[in-house]
């Protein structure tokens, strides 16, 4: 989420109560964090994985932060353990990620990320991915959109990809890539009071899992991000395969299309490991 230009207060749980949806009829989750900024720009992470009554307890209690940009991320492990390290959003150089899907043909990846594989510090396809965006961001002088697009492009052509939607944050700024069009991913450019002009902003999603309340957002517009439709504002849109949406440090928003065919390689369930394929069977597509 992007309240740009302003710092907004927002309050998150990442579940919601014990008796929703996510509990009746899946698995439980395997990690949940929010990630935002202070006010001197510097990112701050929440997270954890879920793996006791206690965890569970800990991703339902209320988290109140203000920032400009926001990232919430429930992970329903496809590779890597339930580690604090494998767990979104990951931090690089400032820059905060969460990606739902799965990627393989790791060991190639990492080759290639060369140097760059010290920025990851677990197990995950997800922060190797990450890696090598940062890696293509500094080839390409510091622009966080040729970075992202140069990198799943290589992605797209090179590895096997299952899904590949990520969200990528600074503190400023917001960007959002779905490809290609294996689970959904939504935006919502949500003016001032929503959809009647009047409502401060109350999210939940259908699932069950993350809701977000802000008394602010009844007085400034946002750009919200999310797996789903989180309510029923009717300017809710899917983005397209290959489509890349930015929003700016003035809450502007541009969108392009910037991977306009499937990857070489698209794995479907079946290629999937059991784990990974159970935690992608029942995303939101």
């Amino acid at each position: 989420m992007s309240g740009a230009p302003h710092r907004v207060q927002a309050t998150f749980w990442l579940l919601e109560a014990e008796d929703s949806l996510v509990v009746q009829s899946r698995r439980e989750p395997d990690g949940t964090g929010l990630g935002c900024y202070a006010e001197d720009g510097a990112p701050r992470v929440d997270k954890r994985p879920i793996a006791a009554y206690q965890d569970r307890d800990f991703a339902r209690e209320a988290r109140t932060a203000r920032s400009q940009t926001f990232v919430a991320h429930i992970r329903y492990a496809s590779t890597g353990g339930l580690t604090l390290e494998n767990t979104h959003p990951f931090e690089q150089h400032g820059r905060l990620f969460a990606h739902n899907g799965v990627i393989a043909g790791l060991p190639k990846l990492e080759a290639h990320l060369g140097d760059h594989s010290s920025l990851v510090r677990g197990d995950t396809d997800s922060e190797r991915f990450f890696a090598l965006v940062t890696m293509e961001i500094e080839r390409h002088s510091g622009d966080v959109t040729a970075g992202l697009v140069a990198a799943a492009r290589w992605a797209a052509e090179e590895l096997p990809v299952y899904a590949l939607n990520v969200v990528l944050v600074t503190s400023e700024e917001l960007w959002a890539l779905r490809y290609p069009a294996t689970h959904g991913l939504y935006a919502l450019e949500r003016a001032s009071g929503g959809a009647s002009g009047t409502r401060h902003l109350d999210h939940s999603s259908p699932a069950g899992t993350i809701r977000v309340r802000s008394a602010e957002l009844a007085d400034r517009p946002a750009v919200v991000i999310a797996s789903e439709p989180m309510d029923e504002d009717p300017a809710w849109r899917p983005l397209a395969s290959g489509e890349l949406l930015h929003v700016d440090g003035e809450l502007r928003v541009s969108s392009t299309i910037v991977i306009d065919h499937p990857p070489r390689h698209l794995l479907d369930l079946a290629e999937l490991d059991p784990h990974a394929a159970a935690s992608q069977s029942n995303a939101p597509g």
